[in-house]
């Protein structure tokens, strides 16, 4: 199950974490979309998770998630590190047996989290969100997916708010970036982030709404997510604030994600019946979609174009829009 040429870099690690140069039980994990091999391990009786980096290019060099992972778990917020060499790519933490996370639960603790996450000592600069954003916007004109009227509306108002959207230095925090349900493990009790391949500077108002596609259904659950983070009293521009910021995250995951779900040779049917944002977003929550199926993805990019539709259109959007370029 291990690769051979990962055997030995294994046996190391093992070694070094606990004086043993094998396990007793292994089992591949498959849930997201990492290129990493997982493995939930059992060593002296207890469970671990081993993974092993395969690729060897410089995209997938661990040697800066590594310490973000590191930094996360020292505060309680990533599970144990045990073992981490970023020239072998392989590494070993707690593995966590994760329970089900209901939602009026999640919204407080998850907040609370990423309020913990972001207050950790600034993770390195990778790359500007919003420049990033762009290039993939870019890259999907390019791509010609579907017919250019369906976005002839959306698209310049992407520049509209990436322009007015601030680049202020105090919301540059520690983010994850990828806080998907299988990324937000529950124990029951605590909350762990886990996969911190994509970590690096963001602004705090991406990791917000990445994980309030999952917690936040009403405008009263996005009141009590918002008040955990910041713990006081939420104000209008904090609230416009992260409003902008959703609309920039539906555009990045319906061009991203269409890009990400293209098949060769099979056309996109931009027509087709789809699920509420809600609903797909429920169902992944629980585990009954998985993004690792290319249809899923191309879906959930047309699900994120039609919410975006939908919210651009609203009088909140217009009004989000002039508090926020009045402010900064």
């Amino acid at each position: 199950m291990i690769p051979e040429n990962k055997k030995e870099a294994v046996a190391k690690a093992l070694q070094a974490a606990f004086g043993v140069s094998d396990f007793e039980d292994i089992h591949q994990l498959h849930d997201g979309l990492s290129t990493a091999l997982i493995f939930r391990i059992v060593v002296t009786g207890k469970p671990y998770l081993l993974r092993v980096i395969t690729r060897t290019d410089a995209v997938a060099d661990p040697s800066r998630w590594y310490n973000c992972m590191q930094a996360a778990a020292d505060a309680d917020i990533a599970p144990k590190v045990w073992y981490a060499d970023s020239d072998d790519r392989v590494c070993i933490t707690d593995f966590i047996n994760a329970k089900p996370f209901p939602l009026d639960v999640a919204k407080f603790k998850l907040a609370a989290t990423l309020s913990r996450l972001h207050a950790l000592p600034p993770f390195p600069f990778r790359l500007n969100y919003l420049d990033a954003i762009e290039g993939f916007v870019e890259k999907f004109k390019t791509a010609e997916l579907i017919p250019a009227e369906l976005t002839a509306d959306l698209l310049p108002i992407f520049t509209q708010i990436k322009n007015i959207y601030p680049r202020n230095a105090e919301d540059l925090v520690a983010c994850h970036n990828d806080l998907k349900p299988e990324n937000m493990l529950f124990d029951g009790d605590h909350v762990w982030l886990v996969d911190w391949e994509a970590a690096f500077l963001n602004d705090r108002y991406m990791d917000l709404s990445i994980a309030a596609n999952f917690v936040v259904r009403s405008d009263e659950d996005e009141k009590d997510y918002l008040q955990a983070y910041f713990g006081a009293e939420v104000n209008e521009y904090q609230f416009a604030r992260f409003f902008l910021a959703r609309q920039l995250m539906h555009f990045s995951y319906f061009v991203v994600f269409m890009l990400m779900g293209q098949t060769p040779g099979k056309p996109v049917d931009p027509y087709r019946a789809k699920p509420t944002f809600r609903e797909f977003n429920d169902r992944v929550w629980t585990g009954e979609i998985s993004l690792a199926d290319m249809d899923n993805r191309v879906l959930y990019s047309l699900v994120h174009m039609e919410q975006l539709r939908i919210n651009l259109q609203s009088e909140r959007f217009k009004q989000a829009l002039a508090l926020v370029a009045d402010k900064d």
